[in-house]
């Protein structure tokens, strides 16, 4: 039994996996083989939110986890009070070397255990909610003295703000037209305003001329109203922001001035994440080996290289989690079997079918993972997603909802080029493919 998760999230975690994507919750009952990173990740989630700030960068090859693992590391923040984010990095929707857009897909990614993407709204009325509690603990005022408990928010607001303010006085001026907005009933204003403050362009002349700001946000902004966000995070109650930033590896696919500004970017994302001017953040990126140690990833800028290098011998069990850069070893039949068994688990709890368990026992599992790694080519690493798939779409389902199907007669595993992603497809034509000699 998996009592610790709800029944309503192991349907989603199933109903994830039946679609071939990584869960978006629920994620320890799955993990298998994150022990070793766990007391690392939680002194550096300590860390945080103490009021420092964090680095790390993940690699592992496709199949290796780092979707998962992030996930779950978020899922770890989130249970702490933390506000995550996870945006993936893209040429076309997303280029790293445009710090306005990234700061604009974290606000639309930014959720809390209680609140979904986009949480803004929620974090900001929690901040203006955060402040009148504030000041009715002190006893200044009475609750039922409206202007005088305004007047008082209002001056602690300013006391807060101080900070923002120098750094970023845009962003604490439509703080300031946000809250006067909302006190004063004009949900368009706050709507507006709020938008602004995640980045958003195209913001209407008229909202912006309410709280005294002007023009759209430009990378260098970016970067200062990050700083205002996790100053109102900290405020509202959350201890600090995990953001990911996915598949950095794409840039290597780039132009070469794109990819280099982007680099860049990083590079200075890095250091400013380690000169202390984002306390509360958690900046974690993930990418293939190619793009770590490969002539067209980080190894193209010297700096960025220096700052992520790290030593890895050949046993990945002595690696070090506490390094700037960890290596998620990937998956072997053995773990691909484990983590099968507890999908099955997870599964037999969420439909209450006792069968399921009892006919698709870690035998049949253990053949379908080895089934499946050889439609692929024999790559361990690049099976899970499709394994994970087949598993709960083409037999678990199948064995809860016909009484007489027996997987292992009435199966035959099909694998069809349409469900595949272009590295699943390599994988399973390689043996295809001839080669001259």
């Amino acid at each position: 039994m998996t009592p610790d998760v709800s029944a309503r999230r192991r349907r989603d975690i199933i109903d994830a996996l039946r679609r071939g994507a990584v869960p978006g919750n629920g994620l320890d009952v799955l993990a298998v083989g994150l022990d070793r990173f766990t007391t690392a990740m939680d002194d550096d989630l300590d860390r945080v939110a103490g009021g420092g700030s964090v680095f790390k960068a993940i690699r592992g090859e496709y199949g290796a986890g780092k979707t998962f693992f992030t996930r779950w590391l978020a899922e770890r923040a989130k249970r702490r009070g933390f506000a995550a984010a996870e945006v993936q990095i893209s040429e076309t929707e997303t280029p790293l070397h445009r710090m306005e857009t990234v700061y604009r897909r974290l606000v639309e990614h930014l959720s809390t255990e209680q609140f979904p993407p986009s949480a803004l709204r929620p974090i900001l009325d929690g901040w203006i909610f955060a402040l009148e509690e504030d000041v009715l603990a002190s006893g200044s005022v009475a609750e039922e003295d409206a202007e005088g408990l305004d007047k008082a928010v209002g001056e602690l607001l300013e006391r807060r703000l101080a900070e923002i303010s120098r750094s970023t006085p845009a962003f604490a001026a439509a703080l300031r037209g946000y809250r006067g907005a909302n006190a004063a009933g004009d949900q368009a204003t706050a709507d507006g305003l709020a938008a602004w403050l995640g980045g958003q362009p195209h913001v209407a002349a008229a909202t912006r001329r309410h709280a005294g700001v002007k023009g759209d946000l430009d990378h260098f902004g970016a970067l200062s109203f990050l700083q205002g966000q996790l100053t109102v995070l900290r405020d509202s109650g959350h201890p600090g922001l995990l953001l990911v930033l996915d598949e950095v590896e794409t840039l290597q696919r780039v132009r070469s001035d794109a990819r280099d500004k982007a680099l860049n970017a990083l590079r200075q994302l890095v250091d400013e994440v380690y000169s202390g001017r984002f306390p509360g953040l958690y900046l974690v990126i993930t990418g293939t080996p190619a793009f770590y140690d490969g002539q067209q990833g980080m190894q193209r800028l010297a700096p960025l290289a220096q700052r992520l290098a790290t030593d890895f011998g050949p046993d990945p069990r002595f690696d070090n989690p506490r390094a700037t850069q960890i290596r998620l070893p990937g998956f072997t039949i053995e773990t691909l079997v484990e983590l099968g068994g507890k999908v099955t688990g997870l599964y037999a709890d969420a439909y209450a079918a006792p069968r399921v368990t009892q006919v698709v026992d870690a035998a049949y599992i253990g053949d379908l993972a080895a089934a499946v790694t050889g439609r692929l080519g024999g790559q361990v690493g690049v099976a899970p997603r499709v394994f994970l798939k087949k598993l709960v779409a083409d037999v678990l389902d199948r064995v809860e909802q016909f009484p007489d199907f027996d997987p292992r007669r009435d199966y035959k595993l099909t694998i069809r080029g349409d469900e595949l992603t272009d590295i699943e497809r390599n994988a399973a034509s390689a043996d295809d493919i001839q080669l001259p000699m």
